[in-house]
């Protein structure tokens, strides 16, 4: 069995051969030596994560176990509640918000387990791009490449991560912010299923989002996914204990697919074909079965998937904060938001009604092609920064 680094670095805590107190040194320096062109990190709480070490260092003096992140430092995506420190969502509508009287569900549950939080990282205005940019911050760079997108919305947790200043930094998904992240950055992450991480109070795009992690190595994700686990009183759709266990436990693949595009009108371009023929191999030759090729329309038929996300949660976004406070707030958007906005407010309960049915219809299409042994393989674009904005390479 393989141990992953975040389970090395709370046994070199719990064992004494490493303080808390020295990890959180080590992330709030290589903080200030390697963030300052990544730009991931958006605040910092020194004094709390120097006050929480000790407490960390304090349990294992005493012998006292503190957990499976013991004084392991951890950044918090700032759409996520930290103690002491205002949720800004990346907007210029929540610079001046009062600060959190408590620790978002996932914060706390790492803290829980022993962590220690250093900070917030960077995402697009309300979480609504797959690039991360907004007008409070600015633009976070890919520490691969820093003139191309770590991607979004959970983009600067993901360069932190992937640039080594923390071990951990937290995630949300509803579209892709996990997902697209990962991907551009070279982690790995997964969306949970519904239930599995409880949620409260109830998010923008309440069928859609959840937390989750992503990491260095598939051990680290099991464990943190194992950490952040758990219903939440409120949230209707959260799984039961016994539930959780059978989830936990891995299904043989038996069968692959692949889809190149989920856009029925677009073709995969040359540069991204190769290496994804490759990875398609890759995963076939490890789960030793052949590929099966399918095309959006066999998973969506006639819906524009997309235009049905956008409906969705566009409407949610506006209805989350009210009609009245998006129409006053507009001017004060960056232009990414304002339109995401602008299309929620266009929508009506009829259209937004529609697309939740369709939803349905689509995931029952995808639950039979997949079953229970199935997975659907399927490339992710990436974006370069530009004049003006950023411009999609799939």
């Amino acid at each position: 069995m393989t141990t992953g680094e975040l389970t090395r670095l709370a046994d070199a805590v719990r064992a004494g051969r490493v303080s808390a107190a020295e990890l959180v040194a080590e992330a709030l320096s290589r903080i200030d030596q390697h963030d300052g062109a990544i730009n991931a990190v958006v605040a910092r709480c020194d004094d709390a994560a120097e006050r929480a070490a000790r407490v960390v260092d304090a349990a294992v003096a005493a012998g006292r176990d503190p957990g499976p992140l013991a004084g392991v430092p951890v950044l918090v995506k700032d759409l996520e509640d930290v103690k002491g420190m205002v949720t800004t969502q990346g907007s210029l509508l929540f610079v001046d918000a009062p600060v959190a009287s408590a620790h978002g569900t996932v914060p706390q549950r790492l803290v829980d387990a022993g962590a220690v939080i250093v900070g917030k990282t960077n995402l697009p205005e309300f979480a609504t791009e797959g690039y991360t940019e907004n007008l409070v911050f600015g633009t976070t760079g890919n520490p691969w490449k820093l003139e191309y997108s770590p991607g979004g919305s959970s983009g600067g947790s993901a360069a932190a991560v992937a640039s080594g200043q923390v071990p951990i930094a937290t995630a949300t998904d509803g579209g892709g912010s996990i997902r697209i992240p990962a991907a551009f950055c070279g982690l790995v992450g997964i969306k949970p299923t519904h239930g599995v991480i409880g949620r409260w109070p109830a998010p923008d795009w309440i069928d859609m989002s959840t937390e989750g992690p992503f990491a260095t190595s598939a051990d680290d994700l099991a464990l943190l996914w194992r950490v952040m686990a758990g219903r939440v009183d409120g949230d209707p759709g959260a799984l039961p204990a016994a539930m959780l266990e059978h989830a936990a436990r891995a299904s043989q693949v038996r069968r692959v697919f692949v889809v190149d595009r989920f856009a029925a009108d677009a073709d995969l371009p040359e540069g991204v074909r190769s290496p994804f023929e490759a990875a398609v191999r890759h995963m076939s030759e490890l789960v030793g079965v052949e590929p099966v090729h399918v095309t959006a329309r066999d998973l969506c038929g006639d819906v524009d998937v997309d235009d049905d996300w956008f409906t969705i949660a566009t409407a949610e976004h506006v209805a989350r904060f009210g009609r009245a406070w998006v129409e006053q707030g507009l001017e004060q958007m960056h232009p990414a938001a304002r339109g995401f906005m602008e299309w929620g407010l266009r929508i009506d309960v009829d259209q937004y009604l529609a697309a939740r049915r369709r939803r349905f219809l689509l995931v029952r299409s995808l639950d039979a092609l997949l079953g229970d042994d199935g997975v659907l393989l399927s490339p992710v674009k990436r974006c370069r920064r530009v004049a003006g904005g950023w411009a999609d390479e799939c």
